[in-house]
């Protein structure tokens, strides 16, 4: 039986495609992992992935992407894959993901494969009712070809998850693991939310035992305010799962309470609603 807390990208015994159930979404979410060799262009600190390395992912076959999204599909709307691995209160399916073991949009191919993904709903007509998402870190949305994934994902009626933990140069820094960009990152979420319908993700939790700051927060919903009316909220979550990097030692997670004060400052500051999962 799937959990919550299984994640793994080989559940399925497929190379590309693995099930999960998302807490944040209510049930099963069918992966699309471009990364199977655990490389990211990021190295957060928070990240699940085990041996992670820094670089980009091997050439996708879109082949083999289409026939294990095609043949999984089946099994979970007219197979018995829901009945055999998901508890009773999990058996609806609620999206398609890209996520996976590293940045989705770092695949040369990665319009590519959100075509392919679009033509497989479209044959089980899916295409414009089962939710497609893509989740990223959105260091690569100034590229053109990411750019023209995004586009085919707005016309198969998706939506970009754009992660922003914090921001300032130097938090940055400490939780992603790339040089501190802030205005990069907010260009490139600009770019995103005139594209298509684009939630921000956020975790928040404490580094070395000290939560977040006053001036963290401010920073954070300065950032966001310029783009209040583009974006379709913020997705703010705590540490669901522990951290497989080096630096696990120095997270803590912070009480439901904080997580909702800081919401409740992000729609006072930037008007942008805010979704909680402690």
């Amino acid at each position: 039986m799937l959990t919550t807390d299984d994640h793994r990208r080989d559940s399925a015994g497929l190379r590309y495609v693995y099930p999960v159930i998302s807490r944040r979404s209510g049930g099963v979410s069918i992966g699309i992992n471009l990364n199977p060799n655990n490389a990211c262009n990021w190295a957060c600190v928070y990240c699940q992935v085990d041996n992670l390395t820094r670089g980009g992912p091997p050439p996708i076959d879109l082949d083999c992407l289409e026939r294990e999204f095609s043949g999984f599909l089946e099994q979970v709307l007219h197979g018995n894959f829901m009945r055999q691995h998901v508890p009773p209160d999990a058996q609806r399916l609620v999206d398609v993901a890209f996520s996976g073991n590293g940045e989705p949009t770092s695949a040369p191919e990665f319009a590519d494969a959100v075509a392919c993904v679009g033509s497989v709903l479209g044959r089980f007509e899916q295409k414009g009712s089962l939710l497609v998402r893509l989740i990223t870190n959105g260091s690569l949305m100034h590229r053109p070809n990411v750019q023209l994934g995004v586009q085919r994902l707005a016309e198969i009626g998706g939506e970009v998850w754009f992660k922003i933990d914090r921001a300032t140069e130097s938090e940055i820094a400490a939780i992603n693991g790339i040089p501190g960009q802030p205005e990069k990152m907010a260009k490139n979420l600009k770019i995103c939310a005139a594209l298509v319908p684009t939630w921000v993700q956020t975790c928040w939790f404490a580094l070395d035992g000290i939560p977040p700051t006053a001036e963290s927060k401010m920073a954070y919903c300065d950032l966001l305010r310029p783009l209040s009316s583009k974006l379709a909220g913020v997705h703010l979550y705590g540490l669901a799962r522990p951290s497989l990097q080096p630096a696990a030692f120095r997270l803590n997670a912070l009480v439901a309470k904080d997580l909702d004060d800081f919401a409740a400052l992000i729609t006072k500051e930037t008007g942008i609603r805010v979704v909680v999962s402690p």
